[in-house]
């Protein structure tokens, strides 16, 4: 069985390069981090600012692991792809994707885990929780 895939396109601007005129690697983060907070606003239904500002928790990275295929270049139209590859009791692992065309120029694993107040691991909420399942990669 295979889950709903999250996905958003964006442009490079020059604010994301180097001297070189390519993405400058830690910029594709802060990208990913722009599409968990997309995913979040869009069909999580849970904007970042509801999530930290009223309830006081968050979804900070745990670990991630990346591969940078190829270079991305300024005013290149990038596409990223979110899925999710587990869901467990306060955490989630996302798979990142990112293409220009067909070409692939970007992976990622994402560990993200769900905190309270307490700056500690929560479960997910019960609704939040079934509308992150529809974006499982495959059945448990």
């Amino acid at each position: 069985m295979s889950g709903q895939v999250f996905s958003v396109e964006r442009r490079v601007r020059f604010a994301d390069c180097d001297a070189a005129g390519i993405v400058f690697f830690p910029r594709y983060f802060e990208m990913l981090n722009g599409v968990v907070e997309d995913w979040f606003a869009g069909p999580l239904d849970l904007s970042f600012a509801e999530l930290h500002l009223r309830r006081h928790a968050s979804v900070p990275t745990a670990a991630i692991e990346a591969c940078f295929v190829a270079p991305s270049r300024l005013e290149d139209d990038l596409t990223f792809t979110l899925a999710v590859t587990r869901l467990g009791g306060a955490s989630c692992t996302l798979r990142h994707r990112i293409t220009s065309g067909e070409a692939l120029r970007f992976e990622a694993t994402q560990t993200i885990v769900h905190v309270g107040a307490s700056l500690k691991p929560e479960p997910w909420p019960e609704a939040l929780r079934a509308r992150i399942a529809p974006f499982l990669e495959s059945a448990p």
